[in-house]
């Protein structure tokens, strides 16, 4: 099955690579044509626009785009993908090489005899020394396409380091500013509490001008006491949980946690983005880093069979050399001692114990297994989760319980219900107000997070 014709480039075996078509999906999982009001506001979803500029921008947070730039510049996982990248376009390179002849310059000096019957066994020549200087030329016929191959799935390898760059820029990003969120999100819980803690210290104050009056018992000073002590049980967690965001944060910022951090972003002047640009399904395969870079791997995996199949048939190489042999140093200058061999090379398999055929089985298999990662990094693509409702209902929640505090209150003052139903009214206070500030910070996050599966824009590629 040989394409051979000298000076003919030949054919490529195995099977040529074909760019996956998109899922023909009309929409995502879910739909994601509108999103419900919020007490921040209503967001909307603008299907088939593209985000212009940095998609971080849309929080309209100065600090934001501080922290992000910070991170962009600085972060050690870029750095090491970026390097990965420049690798991998070496190696593209170096074997791009092996399409041409190799020119190359060899000197030798040697002592020989040649027995006589080299000579026929009439005339026996005596030990000589040679002196040989000249250029030396070789090709490997790439009859099969294996060389072309194998160059095509260096080429695909760095095609994917480049998306996986792509991706860790986007995920870079997307960590700078999930932390900062999260650490105004703490921020403003801890606040949340110690606010709560405030109103406790009033309860108290309040209990024990009535329990000097006589008008209440010693257990409802205890029971306003007790739940101080509740209350300020929860500042240390959130302390903690805020001490471990800004760690997260100086990794993204590729520094040292004793290094100083940019100032704290106040989750109250965080812009919740009511806009958001999204493309159309099928869009979202041609340019999410992710999608790109199985799409690059599968191609190296389809070129790698063909590599396999290559390794069947013979392997030709010409060999060629020219210059001047003498076996005295001053004849290498004399027009006489010029010499020159075209030498042609033929290998090929008989046996190998089976090696070749499980070569070529595995690289079916690791190029199906590339096709399957293929839909599945696709399929997960198009599962957008964004949630608004929960928002709404804490807003609410909240309101509710605030209205019930200041009713309790007033309620126990005038002598009409107990401490208990005050304490009550303030753990469901406290809890309602704790669970709409985590709520709020929550929807940042999940916009964020609806950014970056949509494959936000390219900081590096623009």
């Amino acid at each position: 099955m040989l394409c051979v014709l000298a000076g003919v480039s030949a054919c490529s075996v195995g099977p040529d690579f074909k760019r996956p078509e998109p899922p023909p999906a009309a929409r995502y999982t879910p739909d994601t044509a509108s999103i419900e009001t919020g007490a921040a506001g209503t967001q909307h979803v603008a299907l088939g626009k593209q985000i212009e500029g940095d998609w971080w921008s849309l929080f309209g947070s100065g600090l934001i785009d501080s922290v992000v730039k910070q991170a962009l510049e600085h972060n050690r996982t870029l750095e090491v993908a970026a390097q990965t990248l420049a690798q991998s376009h070496e190696l593209a390179l170096a074997q791009a090489g092996a399409r041409y002849p190799q020119l190359g310059l060899s000197a030798g000096v040697g002592r020989q005899q040649y027995g006589a019957e080299f000579f026929g066994g009439d005339f026996s020549f005596p030990p000589f020394t040679y002196f040989a200087v000249g250029p030396t030329v070789s090709y490997t016929l790439d009859y099969t396409g294996g060389i072309g191959r194998s160059i095509e799935q260096l080429q695909a390898q760095a095609e994917a380091s480049r998306q996986q760059l792509d991706a860790a820029f986007l995920s870079v990003s997307g960590q700078a500013v999930m932390q900062t969120i999260t650490i105004a999100s703490l921020r403003a819980q801890i606040a949340t509490v110690e606010t709560i803690l405030d109103q406790d210290r009033d309860n108290l104050r309040l209990v024990r001008t009535a329990f000097e009056t006589g008008s209440v018992a010693r257990i409802d000073v205890v029971s306003a006491e007790s739940q101080i002590a509740s209350d300020s049980a929860l500042l240390p967690p959130l302390r903690q949980e805020l001490s471990k965001a800004h760690h997260a944060l100086s990794l993204v910022l590729g520094r040292t946690p004793e290094k100083e951090l940019p100032a704290d972003l106040d989750l109250a002047r965080i812009v919740l983005p009511l806009e958001i640009p999204v493309s159309l399904p099928s869009e979202l395969a041609h340019h999410r880093p992710d999608i790109l870079a199985a799409e690059a791997r599968l191609h190296a995996a389809t070129s790698a069979v063909g590599i396999a199949e290559s390794n069947f048939f013979p392997k030709i190489q010409l060999t060629g050399n020219v210059g001047p042999q003498a076996v005295t140093p001053g004849g290498l200058f004399d027009r006489s001692s010029i010499a020159w061999s075209l030498i042609s090379g033929l290998t090929m398999p008989i046996f190998d114990g089976g090696t070749l055929h499980a070569q070529k089985r595995a690289a079916v298999d690791a190029m199906r297994a590339s096709a399957a990662n293929y839909q599945e990094t696709v399929l997960e693509a198009f599962a957008l989760a964004h949630d608004a409702e929960q928002l709404d209902a804490q807003d609410q929640a909240q309101q509710a319980a605030e209205a019930n505090l200041s009713l309790t209150r007033a309620a126990y003052r005038e002598g009409n219900v107990g401490i208990l139903r005050v304490l009550d009214a303030q753990r469901s206070y406290q809890q309602a107000r704790l669970g709409f500030v985590q709520t709020m910070a929550q929807r940042y996050l999940d916009t964020v997070q609806l950014f970056l599966a949509l494959g936000g824009t390219s900081p590096r590629t623009g």
